[in-house]
């Protein structure tokens, strides 16, 4: 099966947009309480981000702003160099996806599906054909699928979460803990989600558990961006892909800088 987000309406369509070649996802000087101070973070297209925080509940935070699920007290963020996400602009060419997914338990997967098809306003065969795509890649065979979610428990519940949010075929996916009551190879291969202009953006407390799903790694410490920097950088410093190891090449690249050192933080696990 592939996902491809190829569609005519993909947030890359527009021609001013290939031109310019914007980030995919750009916060400016984002602001809300304590947790988020001032926090400013571009992602280019294409690429997988790992976020962890130090302590672990601003990366949250943080990807709920982007999700537009939290309002900032200041700053703004941009999709593709927009801000309008209205539902029929490239408002549906992106996706959230937390822990505890917004689904009924008397809910069955293909009722999810299908409601999530709706609000996005596809109909007919296209419809029919991104939710058997959507069941297929997550697994939930025909008999699970139209049982209510609360016989197949939390596990089904977070797979039929992640179901609906294919459906759109998001070019920008925004997870925040996922699929946590999922076997772990199981979760590698969900997340594992094909595709070139996809960018995904991972709020993670367990950075050893995502090895293999994202492509750089960012840490969010003292309310702002201390660090992004490729998945290889921890390699080649010989540290762990983990919380302890993330800000720590954080520091050694502060020292290269003769950046004055940061407030430290309980480590992020």
């Amino acid at each position: 099966m592939a996902l491809t987000s190829s569609t005519p309406d993909a947030l890359w369509a527009d021609p001013a947009v290939r031109v310019l070649r914007p980030a995919a996802l750009r916060a400016t000087d984002v602001r809300r309480g304590r947790a988020i101070d001032g926090c400013s973070l571009a992602v280019p297209v294409g690429m997988r981000l790992l976020l962890v925080s130090e302590p672990d509940g601003p990366a949250s935070t943080l990807v709920r702003i982007l999700a537009g699920l939290a309002r900032p007290s200041r700053g703004r963020v941009e999709i593709a160099g927009l801000r309008d996400a209205s539902p029929g602009g490239w408002g549906r060419r992106v996706a959230y996806l937390g822990p505890e997914p917004g689904i009924r338990p008397w809910m069955t997967p293909r009722e999810a599906l299908v409601l999530a098809a709706d609000l996005l306003e596809l109909e007919g065969e296209e419809a029919e054909r991104r939710i058997r795509r959507a069941l297929a890649w997550t697994r939930i065979d025909a008999g699970s699928a139209d049982r209510p979610v609360r016989r197949g428990g939390l596990p089904l519940l977070q797979r039929t979460g992640l179901a609906a949010s294919l459906v759109g075929d998001p070019e920008l996916l925004l997870l925040d803990e996922p699929l946590r009551a999922i076997d772990a190879e199981e979760r590698r291969r969900m997340l594992r989600l094909p595709g070139r202009r996809r960018t995904i953006v991972l709020a993670s407390r367990y950075p050893a558990s995502e090895e293999g799903l994202v492509s750089h790694v960012a840490l969010l410490r003292g309310g702002r961006i201390a660090l992004v920097a490729p998945v290889e950088a921890l390699g080649q410093a010989g540290l762990p892909l983990s919380g302890r190891g993330i800000a720590t090449l954080a520091e050694l690249r502060d020292r290269i800088r003769g950046a004055p050192p940061a407030v430290r933080a309980p480590a992020a696990r």
